[in-house]
């Protein structure tokens, strides 16, 4: 490079070096303030865009999560205008006999369990409850004088009952749906069925969904988050406390404000908020942010709130501003660097080719620097496609699953219940039947104990199907249960078939006691030796052994059949549900699976063996409640 030496000639030392000086003290804070002037507005503007994009995300992800709590709501909002059809509510109200009494508290009993509401009764015009669904529980509604709540005020003069509170009984929460109960034009009581809404939130929280639901008051009746529910998202006036507390809406619940550090209104329905961190899940931040968007539902008071968190958008938006910081400051670098190569040049002639190459590699430099910041760019752009798409398929994943979930808890109930009745249902037929021939014969004691045998049989299936609707809830049952009378019972179940079978039964076992519902045993017994019976059709000298012995504290018996055994490919799906090798409609394929369901809810389990001899041993195994000396039977 060539210069000319007159035209960068140096200025005289008394002008130049004051301006130098002011240059140097006032460039480096003017390009730091620029810096940091700039980095901040293109971390605004980054902000602003990405919460434009979420909000338009979310409003989609609103409209579908406030359409899911509508379509939960209003399928029972029927339910209650049914039970004007119902003849006997009508005759209960007029007439509240102790018969006219039970046969509505049947009637509603079956109805709730199908419809799979909470509970489901019904006031007469004074409030107080005279039918209910749940008038077998300890805390039934029955007899409660429940007038002072808003739905049956608001029911009892032909409005729509809707109302979401705190059951003053057991202090469970529900949605109550009433419905005024008219005869000739005129009401003569009230019908309410309760729900609960509890599966929204696990719902929301096995998606990781951040929401909540505010009723007419702003107070928080459903959130995926525990700690927010039954708080207001407004403030509440003195009247409103005071309504609310005579009502006993929440109960005796403080109802205290959910209050944010921070609160900004982006647009009707959309709030910036800022709650504090929770210290024992984000212990390194200070607070959260989210993006809140609001949506009122439809038929009723409420509002669906969906908080997106703004924790990965700030962070983008933080790298954004860094990288235009970085850019300017490179830029303004190159614009210092050039100016001083310029001076340089024009006091220095002498070191121009040391300059040159000095500034050929801080120029290579700057551009692999601004080379390796455009690829991270890009390779973040990346990241962040390839997770919206992965939260996309998420979703569309999470969607069908609850869809499955729903279909198979339908089909375990009722093929269920229509398997573990079959068999009582044929011992009432066949009990039913000898009873007539008895009645004509004039055997009335025989027949009044085929008739009370009847009876024992009715609440047996009554105690089979509460246990299988405890099993389909996965319940938790800590019964005891004794392993003779459970045998007894299973086999005077299966009497004819024995009888008919011409069985030679071989009992070895004690009569212990084991840590599982009675009904459930005969449950487990009655499909283990029923399966034994089908084995053993073709046998023409069938046996039959029940051996039990203690291991490793728990009791084991063993049920072994001399049948024709399972092959080896049926073996690999035995316990499968649906599976069955029976043929026709002799099977469902549930009875293995049940009964290995049943034993391992109490801490035991369900094995089978398959003997070189032959046939076919299933060994069940129980905790043992205490141990026991008693005899062989």
């Amino acid at each position: 490079m060539k210069c000319d030496p007159i035209l960068y000639r140096a200025a005289t030392p008394s002008l130049a070096v004051k301006p130098r000086l002011i240059r140097h003290m006032l460039l480096p804070p003017l390009i730091i303030a620029l810096m940091i002037g700039l980095g901040y507005a293109g971390f605004c503007v980054s902000e602003h865009y990405g919460i434009r994009s979420l909000s338009e995300n979310g409003q989609r992800q609103l409209e579908l999560h406030a359409r899911a709590v509508e379509s939960e709501i209003s399928k029972y909002t029927y339910l209650p205008s049914l039970l004007e059809l119902e003849t006997s509510v009508s005759t209960l109200l007029a007439d509240p006999s102790p018969e006219h009494r039970q046969t509505v508290n049947d009637y509603l009993e079956g109805l709730n369990r199908r419809s799979r509401s909470r509970a489901i009764y019904v006031m007469d015009t004074t409030g107080r409850v005279v039918a209910t669904s749940n008038w077998r529980d300890v805390d039934s509604y029955l007899g409660e004088d429940l007038s002072f709540r808003a739905y049956f005020q608001n029911a009892i003069r032909g409005q729509p009952g809707r109302f979401y509170g705190i059951g003053s009984t057991n202090g469970e929460p529900g949605y109550y749906l009433a419905h005024g109960l008219e005869e000739h034009g005129k009401i003569i009581g009230v019908a309410v069925v309760k729900i609960r809404l509890e599966a929204l939130e696990e719902r929301w929280q096995r998606a990781r969904l951040e929401a909540f639901v505010s009723d007419e008051n702003g107070i928080i009746i459903l959130s995926s988050d525990p700690a927010r529910r039954l708080k207001s998202v407004v403030p509440l006036s003195d009247e409103t406390k005071e309504k609310l507390a005579r009502s006993l809406q929440y109960y005796w619940f403080p109802l205290n404000e959910l209050q944010p550090l921070a609160r900004e209104t982006l647009a009707e329905g959309v709030e910036k908020l800022t709650f504090p961190a929770n210290s024992e899940v984000a212990s390194d931040e200070e607070d959260i942010s989210y993006l809140a968007q609001t949506r009122p539902l439809s038929d009723t008071p409420w509002n669906f709130t969906l908080l997106t968190p703004l924790q990965d958008l700030r962070r983008e938006a933080i790298n954004q501003g860094i990288l235009v910081a970085v850019a300017f400051a490179l830029v303004a670098f190159l614009l210092i660097a050039w100016n001083e190569r310029r001076k340089v040049i024009a006091t220095r002639l002498a070191a121009r080719e040391a300059l040159q190459e000095a500034n050929n590699q801080l120029e290579r430099r700057i551009t692999e620097r601004t080379t390796d910041l455009r690829a991270s760019n890009e390779r973040l752009k990346g990241q962040i496609r390839e997770r919206r798409h992965a939260e996309e398929t998420l979703r569309r994943a999470q969607d069908e699953l609850v869809q499955a979930g729903k279909l198979a808890a339908i089909g375990q109930m009722s093929t269920s219940i229509a398997h573990e009745l079959n068999q009582p249902l044929a011992a009432l037929r066949t009990l039913s039947g000898n009873t007539v021939r008895f009645l004509e014969r004039g055997q009335l004691d025989v027949a009044s104990t085929n008739l009370n045998t009847i009876n024992e049989l009715i609440d047996r299936m009554g105690r089979i199907t509460a246990s299988l609707r405890s099993f389909a809830r996965r319940g938790d049952d800590k019964g005891q249960a004794s392993l003779g009378k459970a045998v007894d019972a299973a086999l005077q179940l299966l009497s004819s078939r024995v009888e008919s079978a011409h069985l030679q039964l071989h009992r070895d076992f004690k009569d212990v006691q084991v840590q599982i519902d009675q009904t459930r045993l005969e449950q487990i017994l009655v499909n283990l030796i029923g399966n034994a019976l089908d084995a053993m059709q073709a046998q023409p000298l069938p046996e039959l052994w029940l051996e039990g012995d203690v291991f490793d504290g728990k009791y084991r018996l063993r049920v072994r059949d001399n049948g024709h055994g399972i092959d080896a490919e049926a073996r690999k799906h035995l316990f499968e549900p649906f599976f069955t090798t029976k043929p026709g409609e002799q099977g469902l394929g549930l009875g293995l699976t049940l009964s290995a369901s049943l034993a391992a809810a109490t801490g035991g389990n369900l094995g089978v063996e398959h003997p070189v001899s032959g046939g076919t041993t299933f060994v069940l195994s129980l905790p043992l409640v205490s141990p026991t000396s008693a005899e062989p039977i």
